[in-house]
């Protein structure tokens, strides 16, 4: 197993309940904070700060899309993952060099 840490930002804000939902349905540990939407700056809205263990980043990443899928309504805003070293250790997505290429994807 790996250790993976990502966030979601949701698109909504999420009632204690949904939250319950999302945490037992989601992978492993999970903290919940507010935060703005993204594209709305005037809307608050729930964000998912993961760290957890699985086989792969897509395994984990695709539990917590179906854990997002069981509450009505909700869907994912936007989705953020540290860069991560060589050695596997995540380095929080900020740190590189400026000589250091950037990988982007797209078609």
């Amino acid at each position: 197993m790996v250790a993976h840490k990502f966030t979601l930002v949701l698109s909504r804000d999420v009632t204690d309940d949904e939250l319950t939902m999302l945490r037992e349905a989601g992978p492993g540990e999970v903290t919940a904070s507010t935060t703005k939407l993204p594209t709305n700056p005037d809307v608050k809205v729930r964000q998912l700060d993961f760290d957890t263990e699985g086989e792969s980043l897509a395994a984990v990443l695709k539990a917590a899309l179906e854990a997002v899928r069981t509450v009505p309504d909700l869907s994912v805003s936007s989705l953020s993952v540290p860069a991560r070293e060589p050695d596997g250790e995540a380095t929080g997505g900020t740190q590189r060099s400026a000589d250091e290429p950037a990988v982007v994807g797209g078609r």
